[in-house]
């Protein structure tokens, strides 16, 4: 053999006694077959078997097998994002003619797609009160063939009764899709409350450290999986098996990571509830907080991720004192190290309920800092909120 043919043959090594505890990196876009025959049937070797770099490596396999462990599903597909998760599910579960119902406080791109591309295949995305579950009722009809589901909502936090909405959507022979991602399957697992379908933005909770971006979808029904995995590889939806192994990395954080958050959150919540300038919080473990009791009722624990709204005088002053923030950066996403908050409006993205009210609410995400420094670069944002508020005085 030449050398330039060396350079390029690949050579087997023993991995007798190697049990690393950490999980191997494996990449590939191609697989190698033993002999023509395999290659020929290599569509027989199931959906867990290994044909091609996009339908994944022992990698993603176990990434893959974690998720639905902690899901307690049957099968789990990964995407590229939360939003591809969602998206591609959809498409994959929905036919022109067809109805999807939409909780009126899902994420925001999520409601630009139904919109745009939903549309345009034929597919009617009606938009729903998320806690109305007698106007949902009376929407459920004949052509409904999926009900969506983001419990808390995005941004304003209305927590929806899953079994109530899962046994109507059952009776009208629709799925139930959840978006689970503010909790985890650590604090709420919508497949034990009979969802089809759970999908997890792992770029948050997840990898933990805001640097990966992935979503995963898991279902409780192993030929929905086989669907939806099928409709995947079609799509040519695939992830990269370094940042599987980045997410299996934090999964093994997971626990702790929501646990401080958690506690840290509720320091940062007192504190907001206290001031004079927050109309209101919104956080599940908040009473008062919409859909508090069923919270206490279904979920095993909170996130880090809260909204607090200002007064509305306060609240037409916020951008130029959210720049006095020191620690807590401004930013989407959440779940990570560190804490960020995000100006969000929320009136454009209602329309089953208009929204009333300061049109900007705060999301913030509470990481791993200190509670007490946490709660000191938020009095530098309120003071500047005052300060802006206060007279000037007049010299004579």
């Amino acid at each position: 053999m030449r050398d330039d043919t060396r350079c390029v043959t690949k050579l087997p090594v023993d991995l007798e006694g190697y049990d690393s505890l950490t999980i191997p990196v494996h990449r590939a876009s191609t697989i190698r077959y033993p002999d023509a025959n395999a290659f020929a049937t290599r569509f027989e070797r199931g959906a867990d078997g290994y044909v091609y770099g996009l339908y994944g490596t022992p990698t993603h396999r176990y990434l893959e097998y974690k998720i639905t462990e902690l899901e307690r599903g049957a099968r789990t597909v990964l995407a590229p994002s939360g939003q591809a998760a969602i998206t591609t599910s959809m498409l994959a579960l929905l036919r022109g003619g067809d109805r999807v119902l939409i909780p009126d406080t899902v994420y925001g791109p999520v409601r630009d797609f139904a919109m745009n591309e939903l549309a345009a295949l034929g597919i009617e995305a009606v938009f729903y009160d998320p806690i109305d579950l007698t106007a949902l009722g009376g929407q459920i009809g004949g052509r409904t063939r999926l009900v969506w589901v983001e419990s808390p909502g995005s941004v304003t936090m209305e927590v929806q009764d899953v079994p109530a909405i899962v046994a109507m959507a059952k009776a009208a022979d629709a799925l139930v899709g959840c978006d689970n991602t503010w909790a985890s399957p650590l604090n709420f697992r919508p497949l034990d409350h009979g969802a089809d379908l759970s999908v997890e933005a792992l770029s948050k909770h997840f990898c933990g450290h805001s640097d990966v971006l992935m979503g995963s979808v898991t279902v409780r029904d192993d030929a929905l999986g086989y669907r939806l995995k099928a409709a995947f590889g079609r799509l040519g939806i695939g992830v990269s098996p370094d940042d599987c192994a980045l997410v299996s990395r934090g999964i093994e954080t997971m626990a702790v990571r929501l646990e401080r958050a958690a506690q840290s959150a509720g320091v940062i919540v007192d504190y907001l509830r206290a001031h004079p300038l927050v109309e209101r919080v919104l956080y599940p473990p908040v009473a008062g907080s919409p859909g508090h009791a069923i919270w206490k009722r279904d979920f095993a624990g909170a996130s880090g991720v809260l909204t607090f709204a200002l007064r509305e005088d306060a609240a037409a002053r916020a951008f130029p004192a959210l720049d006095r923030l020191k620690l807590i950066s401004i930013g989407a996403s959440w779940g990570g190290t560190k804490s960020l908050i995000a100006p969000t409006s929320v009136k454009t993205m209602r329309t089953a309920n208009p929204w009333t009210g300061a049109d900007y609410l705060m999301r913030l995400s509470v990481g791993l800092e200190s509670a007490e420094d946490l709660r000191e670069d938020l009095e530098r944002f309120m003071d500047a909120l005052a300060a802006e508020a206060a007279p000037v005085q007049q010299t004579a």
